[in-house]
């Protein structure tokens, strides 16, 4: 593990594996850089893959006040210590965080988003504007057990029976752990609208990817995301799923297709 210091100080931790053009893996809410390893390992026989906590999580300081420019910076000095620009892959907030790095004009040359979630669809109703101050409430109160579950069940649509499945998983305490994070991801997805406007700016080559088998409105914003970035490709991957619902992707149908997307 490596360390660098972000612009306000933060220290932000880091690891590369492999060798090859730069790589710089961006993970969602309630996850840190060890939910990278499986693709990261196999990415590495093209790329020097870059994973890192974003602030807040792993070995990561997390210096308020917050901000998504914060992050957004984050992210660049990472960039610049892999050579000064790099290649990106983000998945659900952590593609979102990546578009608008790419939005602001963050070194990155090619970009894969996979399942930015926006709520695009009449039928999905978006996360209420005071659910941040709510989970910010909750883990204040030393209940970070009911913060994710609300974050799951009001912002990614999973139902209170899949929570309640995923409370017996061995993954759980670790996302309790994260909880605090949860309102950075808020912030980066704002009221979950796409934002046209700043979108139209990328001039990466991007590409917005989603699961054959995903919720539908994940794969509605997928489609519409692309719609809004100058020359953005929409496909979509096939293949197996540890948990189409809560759109994760299977690393060996992914790291292929990502490998070809990303050079």
């Amino acid at each position: 593990m490596e360390t660098f210091e972000s612009s306000d100080g933060t220290v932000i931790a880091f690891e590369r594996a492999g060798t090859g053009p730069p790589v710089v893996l961006v993970e969602g809410a309630l996850r840190d850089r060890t939910a990278s390893v499986e693709l990261s390992s196999m990415l590495a026989a093209t790329f020097a893959v870059y994973t890192y906590d974003r602030r807040g999580r792993g070995a990561s300081g997390d210096s308020p006040p917050y901000s998504v420019d914060l992050e957004v910076e984050d992210l660049e000095a990472l960039i610049m210590r892999a050579g000064g620009s790099a290649a990106v892959f983000g998945r659900g907030s952590g593609a979102a965080l990546a578009l608008l790095a790419a939005a602001d004009g963050v070194a990155i040359g090619q970009l894969v988003a996979y399942e930015p979630p926006y709520v695009v669809d009449s039928g999905r109703a978006r996360p209420s504007t005071d659910l941040p101050a709510r989970v910010r409430g909750m883990v204040a109160a030393g209940r970070p057990a009911d913060a994710v579950e609300r974050y799951l069940v009001e912002a990614e649509g999973r139902s209170t029976a899949a929570v309640a499945r995923m409370q017996a998983e061995p993954g759980w305490s670790a996302m309790e752990g994260l909880a605090p994070t949860i309102t950075h991801d808020l912030a980066i997805m704002g009221d979950y609208a796409i934002p046209e406007e700043r979108f139209a700016a990328i001039k990466a080559r991007t590409s917005i990817v989603d699961g054959i088998a995903s919720a539908p409105w994940l794969r509605e914003a997928a489609q519409a995301t692309a719609a809004f970035i100058p020359g953005a490709r929409y496909l979509t991957l096939e293949g197996p799923s540890a948990d189409l619902a809560a759109h994760d992707l299977d690393a060996r149908t992914a790291a292929p297709v990502l490998a070809e997307l990303l050079s």
